[in-house]
């Protein structure tokens, strides 16, 4: 008797099945339930979300240009720049180093010229300060440090990031943390710079920047703001 009772109700609900699959309206109720309406509206209208880039909460300006660059923290993990939308350099992506992380951007059109790391541990300041001297006028210049910035920085060093708009560059010593956004030749006070103490921690510099640059004035720093670590390794910041 059981099993005649289960065998009916399987009967019914196969019927009931076909008879929602095979109704006139069938389509828009499967589409319905499985969300298709949904997915198909939204490809074919266009009006798919724009996503702010680099994690910016809010879209840019068309005359601006988006960045976000992050420090490291201490020497444990690797800071971070991404410009207009596309990660540059990251712990993740391996092409960061100790020292200054630098990525050089066209002011003109937004192409990215080179990016790489300055060793400011075991480089030569000869070899560093002839890297910054070839940075064509104009360009834009975003800097994240990374373990150490200061043992092979020299006051010509300095001076270099000074002509770009630094005004912490004086300040930056063993360990320190430090963010920057400036442009070559212009020598115009840079809103896009931040320097802090040795910490287990990361400087963040979230900016929607007008793409001439030379208006700095009228550019957003939509935050700039110190993220901490727990003290987990504290012999990392005493070495």
């Amino acid at each position: 008797m059981k099993d005649r009772t289960i065998l009916t109700l399987t009967a019914v609900i196969v019927l009931l099945l076909i008879f929602f699959l095979t109704s006139f309206d069938a389509q828009e109720k499967a589409q319905n339930v499985l969300g298709f309406n949904k997915i198909h509206t939204t490809f074919t209208t266009g009006t798919a979300k724009v996503v702010p880039k680099c994690s910016l909460s809010a879209v840019c300006p068309s005359d601006h240009f988006a960045f976000k660059i992050r420090s490291g923290a201490a020497n444990v993990v690797g800071p971070k720049i991404c410009f207009d939308g596309k990660n540059i350099m990251s712990h993740i992506m391996n092409n960061v180093g100790p020292g200054l992380n630098i990525v050089v951007v066209n002011g003109e059109n937004g192409v990215v010229e080179k990016f790489g790391y300055l060793n400011m541990i075991s480089g030569n300041s000869a070899d560093i300060l002839a890297y910054l001297n070839e940075i064509k006028p104009g360009m834009i210049v975003l800097v994240a440090s990374f373990d150490d910035a200061a043992p092979k920085m020299t006051d010509e060093i300095r001076q270099m990031f000074v002509e770009m708009g630094s005004t912490l560059i004086g300040s930056v010593k063993r360990r320190d943390n430090w963010v920057f956004a400036g442009r070559t030749g212009i020598k115009i006070k840079s809103f896009f710079e931040q320097v802090s103490g040795p910490c287990l921690c990361h400087f963040i510099c979230c900016i929607c920047a007008r793409k001439d640059f030379e208006n700095m004035q009228k550019s957003k720093a939509e935050y700039i703001k110190q993220v901490f670590f727990f003290f987990l390794f504290p012999p990392l910041l005493a070495s």
